[in-house]
């Protein structure tokens, strides 16, 4: 063989590194204004009757029916004329009046739950942000917080976090101590029902603040800094769903320590299921050191595994649905997310498969993964509607059931109960 001839790498110093990012945001405006054009922000679908219909539970005719009475949004006919449409906003005043049984009862507060998992690239943030926007097609009004400083949930909703989001749109102000509710960082999306607590690279700096924090304010307890902040907006809410770092940093410790739920997206390959195994013992170790030395608790109202990116034709995940079956038992659920071509090209234009109005590749396959996540959304809306039942015979003053977070156990205070007390 030839002997090849190398270049020697050109040393690369900070300012190259400095134009190099420069260039990376500057091709992802220009990726994005290609992907949303003209607007360069995203839009919500809109549905057909028959769409409204299936969303509501009811027949067609019912619902033609129903809106001879004009109490609800009639919608509008396409530029065509050939079909009347209705959007989002108008389709959730249906469906909330369709299935008024099902929402949140008086009395009840908003159910928080964590996604999280320890590594990258497992459809952590795609499910955080399908399970926001299916919930929300069920009628229920949704706060999605961004944790991760990457900000790719954030990107999701059509807003870069490099560009277009402050400090003051993160939960870095409140992890600083200068804010004491998370209200000052809410904001609307174009997806009618979802509100936003975005997240950006200067997020980075809660992992330095929380832990000064600590050294620094007598009495100051760093993971219970967002379960707090969101006290203020517990009744504004059904459900507040939390995307975090693919890492157990402080910022993960405090969504999970503010959660009733948590659920871990877990593709069935050998390295994810060592990955979840280490970051189930860590959290653990962690928990006992935070909690177990300080005479508290926490009790989580569920845990779900959720086996993502599920490939049909890889053998070997079989082997590792047994893992994972034996391991997490009753908390894997009974469905699984497929890897298909939707998702890749939903993601690759910054969506989901709840975004997408008309697919254009095969209707089976979309159907596939919509079905998927459909049936993924209604089994967490039981999680949560059980809470609100164990809420609500608290309420009642039933005592048969602990308040969320609540933690069972002689001589050990969870820190949900004290919070509880205060608010009362």
């Amino acid at each position: 063989m030839d002997k090849i001839e190398l270049k020697p790498p050109r040393p690369i110093g900070l300012q190259d590194i400095a134009d190099q990012a420069e260039r990376a945001v500057t091709m992802m405006g220009q990726i994005r204004s290609a992907m949303l054009a003209p607007t360069a922000r995203k839009t919500a679908p809109v549905f057909n009757l028959s769409q409204l219909a299936a969303l509501c539970g009811i027949e067609k005719g019912s619902l033609s029916h129903r809106m001879t009475r004009g109490d609800l949004p009639g919608g509008k006919l396409n530029e065509s004329g050939s079909r009347r449409e209705f959007s989002l906003a108008e389709a959730r005043a249906w469906i909330r009046e369709y299935r008024k049984e099902q929402l949140r009862p008086a009395g009840a507060e908003a159910v928080t739950l964590s996604i999280g998992n320890f590594k990258g690239g497992v459809s952590k943030t795609t499910t955080a942000v399908t399970l926001a926007q299916g919930l929300s097609l069920l009628g229920h009004r949704v706060l999605v917080i961004d944790t991760d400083p990457q900000g790719s949930l954030t990107t999701l909703f059509g807003i870069l976090p490099d560009t277009e989001v402050v400090e003051s749109n993160t939960i870095l102000p409140l992890c600083m101590g200068s804010e004491t509710s998370i209200r000052y960082a809410i904001q609307p999306t174009y997806w009618d029902g979802i509100d936003l607590v975005a997240a950006a690279p200067v997020l980075f700096g809660a992992e330095f603040a929380l832990p000064a924090r600590q050294t620094q304010e007598p009495g100051f307890e760093f993971w219970r800094v967002l379960d707090l902040g969101i006290d203020d907006v517990r009744a504004d809410y059904d459900v507040i769903v939390i995307d975090t770092p693919p890492a157990l940093s402080y910022t993960t410790i405090n969504a999970f320590m503010a959660s009733n739920g948590i659920i871990m997206p877990l593709p069935p390959n050998a390295l994810d299921f060592a990955s979840a195994a280490q970051f189930w013992s860590l959290f653990s170790d962690l928990t006992t050191e935070l909690l177990g030395r300080r005479g508290l608790s926490k009790e989580f109202d569920f845990i779900h595994v959720l086996l993502a990116r599920v490939d049909s034709t890889d053998a070997a995940s079989t082997i590792v649905r047994q893992w994972i079956g034996q391991t997490y038992a009753e908390k894997v659920l009974p469905v699984e997310i497929p890897k298909t071509a939707v998702t890749g090209v939903t993601a690759a234009e910054f969506g989901t498969v709840y975004d997408v109005a008309r697919y254009d590749g095969s209707a089976r396959t979309f159907k596939r993964a919509r079905d998927a996540y459909d049936s993924f959304v209604g089994h967490v809306e039981g999680s949560i509607r059980s809470v609100w039942a164990q809420q609500h015979r608290a309420g009642a003053g039933g005592g048969s059931a602990p308040a969320p977070g609540a933690a069972a156990g002689k001589g050990v205070e969870p820190f949900n109960t004290r919070k509880a007390r205060a608010r009362a």
